[in-house]
């Protein structure tokens, strides 16, 4: 079995910002690729500190991060 943590993203100005949608998790960056980066150290802390083998039976973990895209006009 598998912990999915799903994440509300969209930009600030100049910065990216992830927030959980279920758990108490918020992050940001530059980049996309830096967040994707910094959304996975976060949840890995955050399930670190909550104890993840309450949460998930599995050693691997995954991220599910709805993106909502800018309509074309």
């Amino acid at each position: 079995m598998k912990t999915i943590a799903q994440f509300k993203i969209y930009k600030d100005d100049s910065i990216y910002i992830a927030e959980g949608v279920d758990l108490a998790i918020v992050t940001q960056a530059k980049t996309l690729d830096e967040l994707t980066k910094n959304i996975q150290e976060a949840v890995e802390v955050y399930f670190h500190d909550n104890d993840m083998k309450k949460a998930s039976s599995s050693t691997t973990s995954s991220i599910l991060a709805n993106i909502e895209l800018p309509a074309h006009v």
